[in-house]
């Protein structure tokens, strides 16, 4: 029996997985990663690093954070607390769906999860406060590779379903793409 429950999304490889709770009067059981089952939905790599986040404030954006090759990086996103919209932009060099973004709605609750390939960008917003994230990477952070997205940049347009309440100085500090941005390698 499967688990994991993978569907496309209107860009391509990037997956909704929707964990499957077995239950009982005591509670439940989610299987938050497979690499057999993940395998089949494009994951190739191992999970070189787990990360936990836990963001305060209702409408705070984390993101949009990526790596270029040679440390481009899968992940699986999760989150286990609260609720977020979460964002994945496809910055794929030559790809039909260049800089387009679709997002998701993930929470505590409904057992939904993103599967992100290599060369797509990644952030969110809390839609309540205290919420915790799980990320599963398929390579280690590099600082040398690291490149992120203006969350406001006019060229993504991206539709945030809240003012946003926090950005850190980090992100907010990303430059708005110019015309001549080309993507980057997957």
């Amino acid at each position: 029996m499967k688990r994991l429950v993978v569907e496309d999304t209107p860009l391509a490889g990037l997956k909704r997985v929707r964990r499957t709770r077995l239950g009982d009067p005591r509670g439940f059981l989610a299987r938050l990663f497979c690499a057999d089952e993940l395998a089949e939905a494009g994951w190739r790599g191992p999970v070189a690093q787990v990360n936990h986040t836990r963001t305060l404030q209702r409408g705070s954006v984390r993101g949009l954070h990526f790596q270029s090759a040679p440390h481009a990086e899968e992940k699986l996103v999760h989150c286990l607390r609260g609720e977020v919209w979460d964002v994945a932009v496809d910055l794929r060099r030559g790809s039909p769906t260049f800089l387009r973004w679709h997002a998701e709605t993930l929470s505590g609750e409904n057992g939904v999860a993103l599967l992100i390939p290599e060369g797509f960008a990644h952030g969110l917003q809390t839609l309540a406060d205290d919420v915790d994230m799980l990320y599963c990477h398929s390579v280690a952070y590099a600082a040398s590779a690291e490149g992120g997205l203006h969350p406001r940049d006019p060229r993504l347009a991206i539709d945030w379903p809240l003012p946003i309440a926090a950005l850190s100085p980090r992100d907010e500090a990303h430059a708005f793409l110019g015309d001549d941005f080309a993507g980057v390698e997957a």
